[in-house]
């Protein structure tokens, strides 16, 4: 299973102001979800963002949030069946990339959701974080057990790329450069 952009749907998960200053390395989770959204951008993946309870967990950062669309609010922990992500889904996207907060609850709920309905999952271990290093490590383990596939921002970056001949591959190549 490999990742194509004209078949990816990147999702990024409730990435929120309120909740970012109880999550350790919140800083290395909005650089990951900016980098995933930067390059899903240069290399036209299809993107969508959704925020758990905007009124009370805040919105998402300006500068993650101006490489997205507009964001879906939501009330329930997955974001499966959010509009945007519905509306994504029904134009043939097979794999869908997550990243976001919390791990252990929306991202895993989330990836279930659409593991569930057939849909490839891959998980960006390096965008997603819990409060607690015990729950986001456990969720981790559990969304492998259900057929999730774990990897990081920098593998799904080349892989969308294929290879250095690839068109926009020195912009992807920046980005991961720039940390």
């Amino acid at each position: 299973m490999r990742l194509e952009p004209s078949t990816s749907l990147l999702c990024v998960i409730d990435v929120q102001e309120r909740l970012l200053p109880v999550v350790p390395d919140a800083e290395r989770v909005i650089a990951r979800c900016c980098r995933l959204a930067s390059a899903a951008g240069i290399l036209d993946v299809a993107r969508v963002l959704t925020e758990q309870y905007p009124r009370g967990l805040g919105r998402t950062p300006p500068p993650l949030a101006s490489l997205l669309p507009a964001a879906e609010a939501k009330m329930a922990f997955s974001s499966a069946d959010c509009a945007v992500v519905a509306q994504a889904l029904k134009r043939g996207y097979s794999t869908v990339v997550l990243a976001g907060l919390e791990t252990h609850v929306c991202v895993s709920h989330t990836a279930l959701d659409l593991l569930a309905r057939g849909l490839h999952v891959f998980i960006a271990v390096d965008a997603v974080a819990s409060r607690h290093a015990v729950d986001h490590e456990t969720a981790l383990r559990r969304l492998e057990a259900s057929g999730a596939v774990l990897t990081t921002t920098e593998a799904i970056l080349f892989e969308w790329c294929r290879s250095a001949a690839h068109p926009r591959f020195q912009d992807v190549r920046r980005l991961v450069l720039d940390g």
